[in-house]
């Protein structure tokens, strides 16, 4: 479980295909994390892997032929930046909200608009998932926990200010790329136990990593 505050920017030191195996493994180059365990936890931009080799200045992860059709995650390159996050203790500040590290889905930035020294992005979306995401609730956009400001059938936007810039990847985001999106673990629930009251069925798919 991961709290979506970003605690260091990582850059993808090398990728290499796994023999005989549609996964691969990542080595992500991280300075200053200290005591860094095999089997940890690590959100890489939000997604939940597993550690599975370190050293004191990078550490591997293997991603599962879903996590690479899922994710973005089979597209990084050596040297590509990326949000990392380790799992929340039980005295940690929850300062964003609950994040699995299950991405759901990816989106794309159709807009960005500048107003002083905020960024106003916005991001469209398969329109399935639309009863997941409400006005002024959270979303995690590549492992940063954000408030929804406004969201229509296919496009939601979020703003972002000038720390989040600083101190995640998504300050340098562009027109058209792609990220993770995962939405708030509560309404998927929610959706799923009323489902069979009103009639519905549960259209959203999900995965595990």
């Amino acid at each position: 479980m991961f709290s979506g505050l970003v605690e260091r920017v990582g850059s993808i030191q090398n990728v290499q295909t796994v023999t005989d195996s549609p996964s691969s493994v990542l080595t992500v180059f991280c300075e200053g994390w200290d005591a860094l365990q095999e089997g940890e936890s690590v959100s890489i931009n939000g997604v939940c892997l597993t550690v599975t080799q370190f050293t004191a200045s990078a550490f591997q992860v293997e991603c599962s032929p879903t996590t690479l059709a899922i994710t973005t995650l089979g597209i990084l390159t050596p040297g590509q930046l990326v949000n990392l996050e380790r799992a929340v203790t039980p005295s940690t500040r929850l300062g964003g909200h609950w994040v699995q590290g299950h991405v759901d889905t990816q989106g794309h930035v159709v807009r960005i608009e500048t107003q002083g020294d905020a960024r106003h992005v916005v991001f469209s979306f398969p329109s399935q998932y639309r009863p997941l995401i409400v006005p002024f609730g959270s979303i995690t956009v590549d492992g940063v926990s954000l408030t929804v400001v406004q969201v229509d059938g296919e496009t939601f936007q979020v703003t972002l200010i000038p720390y989040t810039q600083s101190h995640t990847t998504l300050g340098a985001l562009h027109l058209h790329q792609a990220v993770n999106l995962e939405f708030d673990v509560l309404g998927k629930y929610v959706q799923q136990l009323c489902a069979p009251y009103l009639g519905t069925e549960q259209k959203v798919p999900h995965y595990g990593e």
